[in-house]
């Protein structure tokens, strides 16, 4: 399925450097993974609908709803520098 010189050939793509002992080793797992996910492509999977997730999650958080704030004024007041009744903040685009 995968042999010594494919895992050090795939190492060498990805800047690792393996030791002998490592590349036997790294052949013998990635092998075992191929030959597990090889069963997987048998199964008939056409009834059953793509998912994200193995259990059913659904979000937990609260609704976003706007409302006015009513202190306009003590936010403007606290920022440190404002123009009139806006924000005023340090320019973050180049000129160029």
């Amino acid at each position: 399925m995968i042999d010594r010189e494919q895992v050090h050939k795939v190492a060498n793509l990805a800047r690792l450097e393996l030791t002998p002992e490592e590349e036997e080793k790294f052949t013998t797992q990635l092998g075992s993974i191929l030959e597990y996910i090889e069963q997987l492509s048998e199964l008939d999977v056409a009834d059953v609908p793509p998912t994200t997730r193995a259990i059913d999650v659904s979000n937990i958080t609260r609704e976003d709803i706007l409302k006015p704030y009513t202190n306009r004024e003590g936010i403007l007041n606290s920022a440190p520098e404002q123009e009139g009744d806006f924000f005023k903040v340090p320019k973050i685009l180049n000129a160029e």
